[in-house]
């Protein structure tokens, strides 16, 4: 039998497992113009909460007992389809099952030579894209100028840091432990990496850490953090919003500070954006991020959980900032 993992019930606040189904289905059959996968890695990342509710947004929401989708890495096992063929390897937004069949739409071949599968899932899939393009098209960055990067352990983050160093930017970190710190220092090359969880007065590690001010700000958590930095543009500053986790769960509306005069005095620019915004230029993104992977000036991190009954605590476990970059379940 077929394993699949459905959406059980919609959470109200924080996810539980409860919140999934594992259930069983009838091997899939191969029809004429299709592919036969088997999945090899799944991608859990904080977007999935967002489509747990039911409401309307830039992507439809997931159904009750219905499968639950995220990015995977699959390999083809049989194929009725003349674009691919049996032993291809490929990347999709695909259901949670251990074996499907697909029209092939959404698609994209994969090369295994060289790097991990599961890089396609991360630093040359949606997460370098994500980085690459929310910084370069709305950060805007230029030699010196110093850039603040939120989350910035995670998938996302260790990236964006990253990039800002190659263009030649003054990074600084923010995360939540002493060791996520010194893995931006060692590993990422970060300029200053403020713990949040010890900081007593945030605003003021963050003017300590920026003593010429925020020229960029990359937001993947939003909520108190994203305060502190507020607190310390410069002018003319951008602010590229990827997203908000640490108000993902919230069942009211925070109330935190009014954000609008900053952005008036300062003459700053804030602009939310979803990686498909930019997809016209995600061939240039790719040709980047992987030239860079290879010299050495780039790098990533993973954890990698192994299972696929694994995936629900997985998912789970981004909440608690359990993982170093990229999260994913090997199957």
């Amino acid at each position: 039998m077929n394993k699949v993992i459905l959406l059980n019930k919609r959470p109200v606040g924080k996810p539980v497992l409860s919140n999934f189904k594992f259930a069983e289905a009838e091997m899939p059959v191969c029809q004429d113009g299709e592919v036969m996968l088997k999945t090899l890695y799944v991608s859990v990342d904080p977007y999935l909460r967002g489509r747990m509710n039911d409401t309307k947004s830039y992507v439809p929401p997931f159904q009750l007992d219905k499968p639950i989708q995220s990015g995977i890495v699959a390999e083809v096992m049989d194929s009725e389809n003349s674009l691919f063929k049996k032993g291809d390897f490929v990347s999709g937004a695909l259901d949670w099952k251990q074996y499907q069949t697909s029209a092939g739409k959404g698609l994209n071949k994969v090369d295994p030579s060289g790097l991990s599968l599961s890089a396609y899932l991360g630093i040359l899939g949606m997460t370098g894209m994500t980085a690459y393009l929310g910084l370069t098209e709305i950060g805007i960055p230029k030699a010196g100028e110093t850039l603040v990067v939120s989350g910035a352990a995670g998938s996302v983050g260790s990236v964006v840091g990253q990039i800002g160093k190659i263009l030649g930017c003054r990074v600084v970190g923010v995360t939540g432990s002493e060791q996520k710190a010194n893995l931006l220092l060692s590993k990422f090359k970060f300029d200053e990496a403020i713990n949040y969880k010890t900081s007593i007065d945030l605003r003021e590690a963050v003017k300590k850490a920026c003593p010429n001010g925020v020229d960029i700000y990359f937001d993947n958590v939003g909520g108190e953090i994203s305060d502190a930095v507020m607190g310390n543009l410069n002018k003319f500053a951008r602010i590229a919003v990827c997203g908000a986790i640490s108000l993902y769960n919230e069942t009211k509306t925070p109330v935190g500070p009014r954000i609008q005069p900053i952005i008036v005095t300062k003459s700053a620019t804030m602009r939310g954006f979803i990686i498909s915004d930019f997809s016209a230029k995600f061939p240039i993104a790719f040709t980047h991020l992987l030239a860079w992977l290879k010299n050495g000036q780039l790098t990533y991190s993973e954890t990698i959980v192994s299972g696929f009954d694994q995936i629900p605590q997985a998912f789970l476990d981004l909440f608690e900032g359990k993982n170093e970059g990229k999260m994913l379940v090997k199957i």
